[in-house]
């Protein structure tokens, strides 16, 4: 395990696997790095992967309560990317991660090579369709495993993978970094910066995500210049994991835009 230090003296905790090029895994809200298990796995056989845990979360330390803002975890994945040495890499973020990941482009754009955003939006927006229905945010905020499993994943998959499962659910935070990684995700807006973009895009969204649903990846790709869009039918939430299929996807994508 290593530590990478940021603006505020937080120590963030990080990890690298593999060869090649370097992609950053972004995980999503309250989740640590440890919840990419299988993905990051099957994505070392062909990248650099480099893993983190977002401040309060895991192994990194809790830091300052104002800095807990995607655009401010986005600082904290810069320097990451720094004190491992990747100066360029493929950014890919899972939900929250996804917004962190955003700001990651906006702001560094010499530091992101592609994007790849999966299960996320650019924030709040009044479009029908575009919230998480009750159920699904009651699910989501009642911490209730049994609860989340159908929003996120497969039934198949859950019974195959309970490893995966558990630790994906399970990450070590208090209360205290839960609610503020909550808000952070909650008061996300970069709708209006997105147009700056500059790094290849790709969007993967479930169809079947009733937590950030369909809409808000349409709306992504409007904004995302030249961003490219894959609906995977019937996904849910964390269609990262329970469909490795994406993986080679994300390796078409990377091939095609780096001839």
């Amino acid at each position: 395990m290593n530590s990478a230090e940021a603006a505020d003296g937080t120590e963030i905790a990080w990890t690298s696997e593999g060869e090649g090029q370097p992609m950053l895994l972004i995980a999503g809200q309250a989740t640590s790095m440890d919840g990419w298990g299988p993905t990051a796995e099957l994505l070392s056989r062909y990248y650099r992967v480099i893993r983190f845990d977002h401040r309060g979360i895991g192994q990194s330390g809790k830091g300052e309560a104002g800095r807990y803002t995607t655009r401010l975890f986005a600082e904290d994945a810069a320097a990451v990317l720094t004190a491992a040495g990747a100066d360029l890499a493929h950014v890919y973020g899972h939900s929250m991660g996804g917004r962190v990941a955003q700001w990651l482009a906006v702001d560094h754009p010499r530091k992101v090579r592609t994007l790849i955003l999966a299960a996320t939006s650019g924030g709040k927006c009044p479009q029908v369709g575009t919230q998480p229905d009750k159920a699904a945010l009651e699910a989501l905020v009642s911490g209730d495993m049994s609860r989340l499993e159908e929003l996120f994943f497969d039934a198949d998959w859950v019974r195959a993978h309970p490893e995966a499962t558990h630790t994906f659910f399970n990450s070590s935070a208090s209360a205290w970094a839960k609610a503020r990684h909550f808000k952070a995700s909650r008061d996300h807006d970069a709708w209006g910066e997105l147009g700056s973009i500059q790094a290849p895009t790709l969007i993967l969204q479930g169809t079947g995500d009733a937590l950030t649903p369909l809409p808000n990846a349409l709306l992504l790709r409007e904004h995302i210049r030249a961003s490219v869009l894959v609906r995977v039918p019937g996904a849910g939430h964390g269609l990262h994991l329970d469909h490795p299929e994406t993986v080679g996807w994300i390796r078409q994508f990377i091939a095609r835009k780096s001839s």
